[in-house]
């Protein structure tokens, strides 16, 4: 069965969402009276920094850098905080016309005043989600950017040699170094002297444009790392040595520290395999990744790694998640990077998106005893499972941020349940054959094997009754003077009861990816009653696919 390209667009739209993550771990930042810089390398947006910073009142200002690839060129100096440019977003303490900045988000740089004299240093924590690393390089020449460099790191003249470009004249580096802004603060460094610091953010004037993170960088599928959810099995990270030398890398995995409060609590590791070829008996072979591992990446070379999880040493309901992080160095010391990892328990909760695709009605025409319909009809299909297993199916849902406490990305069936001013950005989905507004529980389970049925009913004087026309005298459940009628004098109760039974494999004997699991599909079959004297039956097959994980729903 085809699934309409509405339907495609749609689980692409969500699918590409990033996953829920909720790896913890706590960097500390040595901030100085005056100016300083800083990079984050994961998120801290769950806090205002208001209340990040409520117990360190030496933090007066933070200026976050939002990169324009459209902004002047910077000449001899870097760019000054301006509170009317666009390049920054401001949180000041004393000044509540300057607070438009919510939230550090990660892979930023942040420029910092602190109270005190450039003497004094001021040593602030910040709980975050790490994140891969990351970096946009503008050829404005206006780059504020910082690495994931390891404790002692080579100099910038090792660091940039496979990105020279970043320090060779004409183009210059800068850092913060405490105190007023002057003509010394920022101060250009010199490249055979200076060595990055994993915590600080550095100016640098050059023309070009690139992704440079590190000497040794690393790719994943997306900005959640290795997010396996409830279904993912297999992920794969490749790693590319750009440097002239071969490199060994080793990888450890490492717990998360605990949820900040408010916060979705941890459950426990995600435990982690590392899958390997075995040329000898050509099969995969997945190990636990307890104590970690090393590679060798050759000179300018690059490898892939896959990494699996064992699911088995996972329970607890629905929303139980998983994470822990994967600790990457590299024995140039060019890298020190915290990859998150995070899994769900394997479950069909979340909201299925898909169609029946109806073949097959029986005839109720003497001496016409056919079934199989001339081509297929599609019925737009959603179903929501809850964490109790509770299936429901939907007339019409949406998704969206909710009109709730916490404003989280969730699902509701009616509009009224989202944020107003977010309605632009929400998705609405809709079955035009089911009643309105209707979230109907069904009976069985929504499993392989199983059936899982709904009973629809439309009461005789419902608009999406077919017997109803509002403006026909003989269809509009009135007499001639206008007086209610019962059911069954001009239209009829109805009831369709539909069955939907899931099969190991696709009915029409064609493989599909993650049947099972992400995908589900089988027989269906519908009775319905009131459109003739006798019950009419009609059948098909079925398909969907899971486009949120999101177990609760707000039925409004």
């Amino acid at each position: 069965m085809k699934v309409s390209p509405f339907i495609r667009v749609a689980a692409g739209m969500l699918l590409a969402a990033p996953v829920l993550h909720a790896q913890w771990k706590t960097e500390t930042y040595n901030l100085k009276g005056g100016w300083t810089a800083i990079y984050l390398h994961g998120d801290a947006s769950h806090v205002t920094p208001a209340e990040l910073f409520k117990n360190r009142p030496e933090v007066l200002q933070v200026w976050r850098w939002n990169p324009n690839p459209d902004q002047i060129q910077f000449s001899g100096t870097p760019a000054q905080p301006n509170a009317n440019s666009s390049e920054w977003t401001i949180w000041n303490r004393n000044d509540p016309d300057e607070q438009t900045l919510t939230g550090m988000i990660g892979q930023a740089a942040y420029l910092v005043q602190c109270s005190g004299s450039a003497a004094t240093t001021i040593q602030v924590p910040i709980t975050q989600k790490p994140k891969p690393p990351a970096a946009t390089w503008l050829i404005t020449g206006a780059n504020f950017l910082g690495f994931p460099a390891a404790s002692p790191a080579p100099t910038f003249s090792s660091y940039f040699a496979s990105f020279p470009v970043a320090i060779a004249s004409p183009s210059k580096a800068y850092k913060y170094i405490g105190g007023d802004l002057t003509s010394s603060n920022p101060m250009q460094v010199s490249p055979t002297a200076e060595r990055p610091d994993r915590n600080t953010a550095y100016w640098f004037e050059a023309t070009t444009v690139g992704d440079f993170t590190a000497p040794v960088e690393y790719e994943l599928p997306g900005t959640s790392g290795l997010a396996f959810g409830r279904t993912g099995d297999l992920i794969t990270v490749g790693v590319k040595n750009r440097t002239t030398s071969s490199m060994t890398l080793t990888f450890a995995p490492q717990a998360s520290e605990p949820a900040p409060a408010g916060q979705p609590g941890v459950s426990g590791t995600v435990p982690l395999t590392r899958r390997v070829f075995d040329s000898a008996t050509q099969q995969y072979v997945e190990t636990p990744l307890a104590g970690g591992f090393t590679v060798t990446v050759p000179a300018s070379g690059r490898m892939d790694l896959q990494f699996g999880i064992d699911r088995s040493q996972m329970s607890g309901d629905a929303d139980a998640l998983f994470a822990s992080l994967l600790r990457v160095t590299d024995s140039g010391k060019f890298t020190d990077v915290y990859l998150p990892v995070s899994a769900q328990v394997a479950s069909s909760a979340g909201l299925w998106v898909g169609e029946v695709s109806v073949n097959s009605v029986v005839s109720q025409v003497a001496g016409s005893p056919g079934a199989t319909t001339p081509r297929a009809f599609p019925l737009r299909t959603h179903i929501h499972v809850d964490a109790q297993g509770v299936s429901r199916l939907l007339s019409q849902v949406f998704v969206g941020t909710l009109n709730q406490p916490g404003n989280l990305t969730g699902i509701c069936t009616k509009e009224s349940g989202l944020l107003p001013s977010a309605k632009a950005d929400a998705l609405r989905l809709v079955s035009s054959h089911l009643p309105l507004d209707r979230a109907i529980s069904g009976s069985g389970g929504f499993s392989t094997g199983s059936e899982l049925s709904f009973v629809v009913t439309i009461p005789f004087d419902d608009p999406t009754n077919p017997f109803v026309h509002s403006y026909h005298p003989d269809h509009d459940n009135r007499d001639a003077r206008l007086a209610p009628l019962p059911a069954g004098q001009e239209s009829y109760n109805l009831r369709r009861t539909m069955r939907f039974t899931f099969t190991a494999a696709p009915p029409d004997g064609s493989t599909i990816t993650r049947w099972g699991s992400s995908v589900y599909g089988g027989t269906f079959s519908e009775t319905i009653e009131g459109l003739n004297k006798n019950p009419l039956n009609v059948g098909g097959t079925f398909q969907l696919r899971r486009i949120s994980e999101v177990a609760d729903i707000s039925i409004n």
